[in-house]
Parts: structure tokens; C-alpha cells; sequence
């Protein structure tokens, strides 16, 4: 059995989907049972809360595998020692976790959370392997507002460059290490096919929608403003502020070939993921 947390988010309801497609047996770890509706009948769906480790425990009996994928709040470092400690309570023998690319370099404060959960899994005595994907292809999805009401899009990234991923193809490599042996103690850098810059991708954007999308470079100052505006945590904010300044740098450009390797298909270009999409812009 092979629990996934984070189960309706945008990677992790596509690993119980492709799992639940592939026959293996997966459990969804869901806040309230009804959120199993729009799974596959054939998975099994466990109320928890990862601020309770009992309630982790319950979800993790009977499991072999687990896909730790705990969400981006201030509290995500207590999460994932949670769900590690229930873990090793449960006697699960493998857990994946979703990490973050350049985890390991702990170069700014979303690295430094991530790698704060790798090594705590790597010191727990649980099987492990990391993935770290690159942002993702449907963060995009927080432009679509302005997209749809004044053709542009606002960020503090300049001509920095990014290979973000399709979270299909994250789910892809998490089935392919949950799922076949020789992955354990191993970490796995995954991106998309090509670093893009914001302005890129909304030349991209405005190709398939057919119309114009501009990108406005905008000072950090105005972006902080926009996203506690929006109501993110200032602490949110301010992690997110200072990795679109990694971005900005042209220190988050890299591109690598691991999902080729783990899944034997290419990874999905953002305009193939925009396609697939177009009605959020519209």
C-alpha cells in the first residue's frame, strides 16, 4: 500500500491518479473523507492532519510506501517531521519526499526548509529518496487574473530563467520510484525541457491564446505588497520574494534529463501544458 499526502493538490493528485491507474494499491490522505469523491473508486481515502501524529499513524497502517508531500506554509518543517516520525512509527519502509531543486545548496530559505526535511528523513532509519523539482508549469496559474484583465503579467524576475516542470511529470517519476525497486538513498533533480523567462513564457501564453501577454518587470517592494495583499503569510512572502531573486540572478536555470531517465518519455513543455489549459487564461 503506498500513501500519498498532499493528495488534492496539483502533484498530488496526480500521483493517486497514476498510481490508482497503473493497479498499485494507494491511499489518499485527505482533511475530510468527502475530498475522496474525486479520486478513482479504487482508492482508498484516510481523514489526517499532519500537525497530528496519531492521526498519521492510523493513515500509515498497513502501508510500505509513502509520498511525502507536505504544503508550502510556515509551518512545513513541523509537517514533515510529523509525517517522519509516523513513519517510523508505522514501520513504513520507504518514503518519498517532495523537496525542492537546489535543495541541497540550502542557497536561500526555501532550500534551507527542504533540506531541514531531507536530512531529518535521512536520519530516521526509513528507506528514502528525494525528488526535487524545479517550480512548476501550473504556477501560472497565479498570473491569470491580470492575464485576463490587462493582458500582462507582474513579477520581480527580470530576465532570470527557469526550466519549470508539468506536474504530470513530477507524479511520472514519483510512480517510477514508489513503485520499482533501486531508488532508495537516492535524490533526483527534476525540470522541464527548457529554462524560460517569465517574458518567455508569457510570449508563450499570448501564442496559444492569441492575443498579446507582456511581461512587466516589477520592484520586489511592489510584489511583497501584491501577495500580502492577497493574504499569503508574510513569512510565505518573504521565502518567496528572495527565491524570484535567485531566479532574477540566473542561478535557477538549470536543466536536466532525469525524467527522460526514470520515465523513458520527454518532459511536457510549458506550451504543451498551456494548451492543455488555455480555458484558466480565457
Amino acid at each position: 500500500m503506498i500513501l500519498v499526502t498532499g493528495s488534492t493538490g496539483n502533484v498530488g493528485s496526480e500521483v493517486v491518479k497514476q498510481l490508482a491507474a497503473g493497479g498499485h494499491k494507494v491511499r489518499a490522505l485527505v482533511v475530510d473523507t468527502a475530498e475522496g469523491s474525486k479520486f478513482p473508486t479504487t482508492v482508498d481515502t484516510v481523514a489526517g492532519n499532519l500537525d497530528n501524529i496519531d492521526s498519521l499513524v492510523n493513515a500509515m497502517k498497513g502501508v510500505d510506501h509513502v509520498y511525502l508531500l507536505a504544503p508550502l506554509t510556515p509551518a512545513l518543517q513541523k509537517h514533515e517531521a510529523n509525517a517522519i516520525e509516523a513513519a517510523k512509527r508505522a514501520k513504513v519502509k520507504h518514503v518519498v519526499k517532495h523537496s525542492v531543486l537546489g535543495a541541497n545548496y540550502e542557497a536561500v530559505a526555501l532550500g534551507k526548509w527542504h533540506r531541514a526535511g531531507e536530512k531529518a528523513l535521512e536520519a530516521s532509519g526509513v528507506g528514502w529518496t528525494h525528488l526535487r523539482p524545479s517550480a512548476f508549469h501550473a504556477n501560472s496559474l497565479w498570473w491569470a487574473q491580470t492575464i485576463k484583465t490587462q493582458g500582462a503579467v507582474y513579477q520581480p524576475t527580470g530576465d532570470g530563467k527557469i526550466a519549470s516542470i508539468d506536474p504530470r511529470d513530477i507524479a511520472g517519476c514519483a510512480v517510477e520510484v514508489l513503485t520499482k525497486p533501486g531508488h532508495e538513498g537516492k535524490s533526483y533533480e527534476l525540470t522541464g525541457p527548457a529554462a524560460l523567462s517569465a517574458s518567455d513564457q508569457c510570449d508563450i501564453i499570448g501564442r496559444v491564446l492569441g492575443k498579446p501577454v507582456k511581461f512587466v518587470n516589477v520592484p520586489d517592494q511592489a510584489a511583497r505588497d501584491s501577495m500580502l495583499a492577497m493574504g499569503m503569510p508574510a513569512q510565505i512572502v518573504d521565502l518567496m520574494i528572495e527565491f524570484m531573486g535567485l531566479v532574477r540572478s540566473g542561478q535557477a536555470a538549470a536543466v536536466t534529463d532525469t525524467v527522460q531517465k526514470l520515465t523513458g518519455k520527454p518532459s511536457r513543455s510549458f506550451e504543451a501544458w498551456v494548451k492543455d489549459n488555455t480555458a484558466a487564461f480565457k
